[in-house]
């Protein structure tokens, strides 16, 4: 452990206390839609406290450890991007209601957060005993990338299919057919049932599981250090769910950030090869300094949204111009 225990202790419990103060504020008193004002502070605030860490991290262990939690941070995020596309479908095909949507998220978010820590703590350990993981991660960082892509192309992305745990908690536990406001749980007749709003949370929560299988591996390609590793992916889910609601319809316009995420993936899949290669004794294998991740990340990520906004822009001019023209 590269960080002492008191270390640990400071950032897990100010991260508790600020979502502990998050839930109070946002979701305290009748259940109400989430507005894009109220979205837009609370995300620049968790962005805000990314940056403050971060610095403070600068100062306290040098720049390269800063740089490593930032391209980590990045990552994090963009990913969590790719995330909201999915959560965006599963409110959708579940018809959940707009003032409840929240609640799904932070209870499916928090859930990630204690699964993503137990992954953390199993990679880093394993990766101490043996480095020849590094291979393997990189290997799946290429095929995910290819398969980012291949998906992209066919338009697979818009289908959410349901995972072991999902049927499993259908089968088992007996459901209400609609809504019962915000209400996990409800007695009818005498009888004890679920209602949908526990079925979202379990779709949320075991997607964003699966969704820990790439960016797991992907930031142990930029640092191997379990305490940049939990930071940064604990400061990118924490301000996910207003994020959600900040981009609403923008998240239809990002039309090409799954090239740019495929880019990233693929790249850090080859930087943990050659990584490997190099600590095996390989000359020729380069070591990738973290600058220049973060450089590529940070690029992709430009681009691709830039990209994407512009090419939306000149489809709906088309859309409007081929109205025009029928009318």
């Amino acid at each position: 452990m590269s960080e002492p225990w008191w270390a640990w202790a400071v950032v897990i419990g100010g991260l508790l206390v600020v979502l502990a103060v998050d839930l109070w504020i946002v979701d305290r008193g009748e259940a109400r839609e989430f507005s894009m004002r109220q979205a837009g502070y609370w995300v620049s605030f968790y962005i805000a406290l990314a940056v403050i860490f971060g610095v403070i991290l600068w100062a306290t262990s040098g720049p390269v450890k800063a740089g490593e939690f930032f391209a980590g941070y990045i990552t994090e995020y963009s990913l969590s991007v790719d995330n909201l596309f999915v959560f965006f479908i599963i409110m959708s095909r579940f018809a959940v209601p707009k003032a409840y949507q929240h609640k799904v998220l932070l209870v499916g978010i928090l859930l990630a957060l204690v699964m993503r820590g137990i992954f953390i703590a199993v990679g880093a350990a394993a990766l101490e005993r043996f480095s020849g993981l590094f291979y393997i991660f990189g290997a799946f960082l290429i095929y995910t990338a290819i398969n980012i892509i291949r998906q992209h192309r066919k338009g697979e992305e818009e289908q959410v299919n349901e995972n072991l745990l999902l049927r499993w908690a259908r089968r088992t536990f007996p459901t209400t057919e609609t809504f019962v406001g915000s209400k996990i749980t409800v007695k009818i007749d005498g009888k004890r049932m679920v209602t949908p709003m526990l079925i979202v949370m379990i779709a949320i929560g075991s997607t964003d599981l699966l969704f820990a299988l790439d960016s797991i591996p992907a930031i142990f390609g930029l640092t191997t250090d379990p305490f940049i590793v939990f930071t940064a992916n604990a400061f990118a889910l924490m301000g996910l769910r207003q994020l959600y609601f900040l981009l609403g319809g923008l998240l239809q316009r990002l039309v090409y950030i799954s090239y740019g995420l495929a880019f990233i993936l693929g790249f850090i899949g080859v930087k943990l090869v050659l990584e490997a290669l190099h600590a095996s004794g390989v000359s020729w294998a380069p070591q990738i300094p973290i600058w220049v991740s973060l450089t590529v990340i940070g690029v992709t990520m430009v681009v691709t949204t830039v990209a994407s906004l512009v090419k939306s822009r000149i489809d709906v001019r088309k859309s409007e111009q081929t109205q025009s023209e029928q009318v």
